[in-house]
C-alpha cells in the first residue's frame, strides 16, 4: 500500500499533469492512493479574492474568478480534448467557480471574511485539480475516481488549522477507500481539507496536503508515503541560491520535523506525527526529476549516514510595525494585535516587541501584508484616533534564514555559534534573531535583498 501526494507545482500546468500521470503509471505497488494539491497559485488567488470581497472590491474578486475559470478550463480542455471525460469536468469547474463567486458576493455583503468562510473558498482548488487528474487517468485507461477528503478526514471546527479526529477518520477511510481499492480503483483524494462531524468544510493549515497524505497513510497502515514536490528532497540549502546544495538522503522523524518547523517548504510541520506513531517511512521526491532518490525519513536512520546542517531561507515576507506613541504601549496592545491576526487566519512567522521602542514587529507573508494592515487598523482604530498609536504599516521587505544543525558528536561548537560567526564576517544588518535553548538552530530576519549573498556564504562557511 502506497500513498503518494503531488504538490501544487507538480500539477501547475498541462505538462505537469501529464508528468504526474506518467509517474503514477510507473508505480509498482498494486494498491495506491493519490493525494493532490490545488494547481500552483490557486489557493492564494481564492483567498485573495475573498479578502478583496470583504473589502468591498467587487470587480477585483470577479476578475480573479474569471482568471481561475479560464485557467482550469484551459487545463482540462488541453488534457481531455474531445474525450467523453471533458464535458462533465467542464461542467464541474464552471459550477464550482460560480459558487465561489456567490460566496464572495455574500462576503462582500457582510463586509467580513470569517475563518469558516475562508475555509469554504480556500478548499475549492483541490476539488478542481482532483477532478481533472482523475479524468486524465481514466482517459489514459485507468480506473480512477476523485474523492473529496471532506468525506474522509473528520476534524474539529478550528477553521484554518483544523485537527483531525484520527479514530473517526480511520473508520471513514476504511468505509470509503478500502472498497474502491478492493475493486482496483485508484482514489484521487483532495489534500488540505476535511470536514467537521456536521459536514462543514475545514482546512488543515497552509500547505496541509502533506498532512492529508500522512493522515491517510496512517489510517490505511501504508507501507510508505511519498510526497512529490519540485526539489530533490530536503537539501542543505535552496538550490536556486546554492546550486551545489546537497540532498540529505536520510533523516529521522525528529530531525525532519525540526526542519519543517523552521520553514522547510517541502514538508508541512504536522506531517511526521501520524507517520512516526505507526512507524511508516516518508519519502520526499522531485516530480521534475523522478529518477532522483530524494530524502527518506525513518525512525532510525543509518549510523553511517553523513550528518549535515541545513540552511532554510524564506523570502517574500514583510515586516509590519505597530508603533506606539509616548508612554501608552502595553503588553495588552501586543496581545490584542496577535489575537486579532490569529483569529483571522494570518500566520505570524516571527514577532518581537519592545517597551523601549514602544512597538510590535510582526513578520508575515507578503501576500498577507495588506490584509494584515487592514485588520490591525480596524482593531486599533480608537488608539490611532486618540494618538496612542502613531503608525501601523510596512517597515521593509524581509526574509528569514534558519540554520538548523543536526547534533553531530564530532563537532563541539554548536551550529548557532557557527552561524553567528559567519554573519559576523559578512557585517550583515540583522533585524532580529530567534534561538531555542538547545543552540542546535537559530533564525535570523534580514533584508530580503541580502538573501542571495548570505545563503551561499553561510553554506560555504559551514563547510557544505
Amino acid at each position: 500500500m502506497l500513498v503518494v501526494k503531488f504538490g501544487g507545482t507538480s500539477v501547475g500546468s498541462v505538462e505537469r499533469f501529464l508528468e504526474v500521470a506518467r509517474i503514477i503509471e510507473t508505480l509498482e505497488d498494486p494498491e495506491c492512493v493519490v493525494v493532490v494539491s490545488a494547481m500552483s497559485g490557486t489557493t492564494n488567488a481564492l483567498i485573495r479574492g475573498a479578502r478583496l470581497a470583504a473589502a468591498g472590491q467587487r470587480e477585483q474578486y470577479r476578475a480573479i474568478q474569471r482568471e481561475l475559470l479560464d485557467k482550469h478550463l484551459h487545463t482540462a480542455q488541453e488534457l481531455l480534448g474531445d474525450s467523453p471525460e471533458y464535458p462533465p469536468v467542464q461542467e464541474y469547474i464552471i459550477k464550482q467557480l460560480r459558487e465561489y463567486g456567490q460566496l464572495c458576493a455574500s462576503i462582500a455583503t457582510l463586509g467580513e471574511l470569517t475563518m469558516r468562510g475562508n475555509d469554504a473558498v480556500a478548499s475549492l482548488g483541490e476539488e478542481l485539480s482532483s477532478r481533472i487528474l482523475a479524468a486524465l487517468l481514466r482517459k489514459r485507461g485507468h480506473q480512477a475516481e476523485a474523492i473529496s477528503s471532506t468525506l474522509l478526514v473528520r476534524t474539529d471546527d478550528h477553521y484554518g488549522a483544523a485537527s483531525p479526529d484520527m479514530e473517526a477518520t480511520r473508520e471513514l477511510v476504511h468505509q470509503k477507500l478500502r472498497p474502491l481499492l478492493a475493486r482496483g480503483v485508484l482514489p484521487v483524494v483532495t489534500g488540505y481539507i476535511g470536514a467537521t462531524a456536521e459536514g462543514v468544510t475545514t482546512t488543515l493549515g497552509r500547505g496541509g496536503s502533506d498532512y492529508s497524505a500522512a493522515i491517510l497513510g496512517a489510517c490505511l497502515d501504508a507501507d510508505e508515503v511519498w510526497i512529490w514536490t519540485d526539489v530533490n528532497g530536503i537539501l542543505t540549502a535552496d538550490p536556486k541560491l546554492v546550486p551545489e546544495a546537497h540532498t540529505l538522503p536520510e533523516l529521522s522523524y525528529r530531525e525532519a520535523e525540526e526542519l519543517a518547523y523552521f520553514g522547510a517548504d517541502v514538508l508541512h510541520p504536522k506531517t511526521l506525527a501520524p507517520l512516526a506513531e505507526r512507524g511508516i517511512p516518508l519519502r520526499i521526491l522531485n516530480s521534475f526529476v523522478p529518477s532522483h532518490p530524494g530524502t527518506r525519513i525513518v525512525a532510525e536512520p543509518s549510523s553511517e549516514r553523513l550528518v549535515l546542517p541545513a540552511i532554510i531561507s524564506t523570502e517574500g515576507l514583510s515586516l509590519i510595525q505597530v508603533s506606539g506613541n509616548g508612554q501608552g504601549w502595553s503588553l495588552n496592545l501586543a496581545s490584542r494585535a496577535l489575537r486579532c491576526l490569529a483569529e483571522s487566519g494570518v500566520d505570524v512567522l516571527m514577532y518581537s516587541q519592545s517597551f523601549a521602542e514602544r512597538g510590535l514587529n510582526l513578520i508575515v507573508r507578503r501576500q498577507d501584508q495588506d490584509h494584515c494592515i487592514r485588520l490591525l487598523e480596524g482593531e486599533f482604530a480608537q488608539e490611532l484616533r486618540l494618538g496612542l498609536l502613531s503608525r501601523i504599516g510596512v517597515q521593509e521587505e524581509v526574509a528569514t534564514i534558519s540554520v538548523v544543525g543536526i547534533p553531530d558528536p564530532q563537532k563541539e561548537e554548536p551550529i548557532a555559534a557557527q552561524a553567528f560567526a559567519a554573519l559576523g564576517k559578512l557585517g550583515l544588518r540583522v533585524i532580529s534573531v530567534a534561538q531555542p535553548a538547545s543552540a542546535y538552530s537559530v533564525s535570523f530576519v534580514i533584508p530580503e535583498r541580502e538573501v542571495a549573498r548570505v545563503v551561499p556564504f553561510i553554506h560555504s562557511e559551514l563547510g557544505l
